[in-house]
């Protein structure tokens, strides 16, 4: 069943949180079965954003910035477009992680539904 998510799903938000390493460390796989899933390579890139949740709890980071940019990176991420910290709480960045995915959504989409997208 989660295939079959993965497989029509157009854009992906894989989020971890700050305050647990095991999230973060997971993302790997999730990002990897996604990748292949798809079927997708560089020159079909899936819509995708890198978002560490709870940043309202930084007393209790335990994986940092820097971490979560690194692994934007090494996902073939501009960590400065897409890569973000949020929380859920307070709605830090939860409107824009969506603007971003759904951007990335019309531009990889095909000609014939580009021109049924609206851009927010």
């Amino acid at each position: 069943m989660r295939d079959l998510y993965m497989k029509n799903g157009q854009g992906f938000a894989l989020v971890y949180s700050i305050i647990s390493d095991s999230t973060f460390n997971d993302l790997r796989a999730i990002r990897n079965h996604i990748i292949k899933v798809k079927d997708a390579d560089e020159s079909k890139p899936v819509p995708m954003v890198l978002v560490g949740n709870k940043c309202d709890l930084e007393d209790k980071r335990v994986v940092t910035k820097e971490a979560g940019r690194a692994l934007a990176q090494d996902f073939g991420l501009d960590p400065e477009k897409h890569f973000y910290e949020s929380s859920a709480k307070n709605r830090t960045n939860v409107d824009q992680i969506f603007y971003d995915l759904v951007r990335q959504v019309v531009a990889t989409a095909p000609p014939a539904k580009k021109a049924r997208c609206t851009i927010l």
